[in-house]
């Protein structure tokens, strides 16, 4: 039987980790905080390191790309314990540089990387509906498939290289947030007006101005309901690989460095943690109207 790891139980690696243990997939995690693994019924590891020994493919989901290095690379990381042949798929959202610095050392000892982010939010993770764009190569992406499958329901391979999957996630990112800028807008110019906006989303959500972000985050907003499917802070961490990508690649997004400083404001008012669609508070200061009230 294949040995699964499963390090990093946050945002959305508990929703993950529980999928794919909730469907017949025996799994060893690891986490920093060992108390967010209680509700799961599965073997702990006592380091990064224990997880490496006992697995034969490691996904990982952590905060950012200094993560990655310490639980993969470190002193008692899971590549001090990997078998040649072992497969590491990292569904964090890093540094398309930094992921072929990984692969490229990961495979001098006969080990694959695939990067693997993915989109869909909390309630993605939690629901087994998260879209994956994957890096690297395709045939250790159909080894793991059928475990990715578990809480996932589109996964596409998006090129061979390391880091592809990384790049692609950062576009995922821009339209994520330039939706939320423009589900903002829209809604402050309703309440502004006098309309119902429960109503004009359900006006507007079928036609061609439709988007998930419309549907999921609008009523939150209108609700003013501010618990994170992903939080301000994590969608600045993007948006700084975003920007840092752009400018390697003399690339101009104004609608990213836009919205990269709406957040900014945010963070300055200690907003951090609240969800990335509470961007129309920084709308709501400038206007001094707050929707839904």
């Amino acid at each position: 039987m294949t040995r699964l790891g499963f390090i990093g139980l946050g945002i959305m690696g508990h929703g993950m980790a529980s999928n794919l243990l909730f469907s017949g997939n025996p799994a060893m995690v690891w986490n920093r905080t060992p108390e967010k693994a209680i509700d799961l019924v599965c073997d702990i590891a006592a380091s990064p390191r224990d997880l490496g020994e006992h697995s034969d493919i490691v996904m990982i989901s952590v905060a950012n790309s200094s993560a990655v290095e310490e639980v993969i690379f470190g002193e008692s990381g899971a590549f001090q314990g990997l078998r040649e042949g072992a497969v590491i798929v990292d569904h964090s959202t890093i540094s398309p540089s930094a992921t072929k610095d990984f692969a490229t050392r990961a495979a001098q000892k006969g080990v694959v990387w695939l990067d693997a982010p993915v989109s869909g939010g909390s309630e993605g993770a939690v629901n087994g509906t998260l879209a994956i764009m994957v890096g690297g190569p395709a045939e250790a992406l159909e080894t793991v498939r059928p475990y990715l499958e578990t809480y996932s329901k589109s996964i596409v391979h998006v090129g061979a290289e390391a880091g592809a999957g990384q790049m692609v996630k950062l576009m995922n990112q821009i339209l994520v947030v330039l939706n939320e800028l423009a589900v903002s807008e829209a809604l402050m110019l309703g309440q502004a007006a006098g309309i119902d906006l429960a109503t004009a989303i359900a006006a507007v959500e079928g036609g061609a101005a439709g988007s998930w972000m419309l549907s999921n985050r609008g009523p939150q907003m209108v609700a003013r309901d501010w618990r994170p499917g992903f939080t301000i802070d994590l969608q600045q961490k993007d948006l700084r690989l975003v920007l840092d990508a752009a400018d390697e690649l003399g690339v101009p997004l104004p609608g990213a460095a836009l919205v990269f400083q709406l957040y900014r404001a945010l963070q300055t008012r200690g907003l951090g943690q609240e969800g990335n669609h509470a961007l129309v508070k920084a709308l709501e200061e400038m206007a001094g109207i707050e929707i839904g009230t």
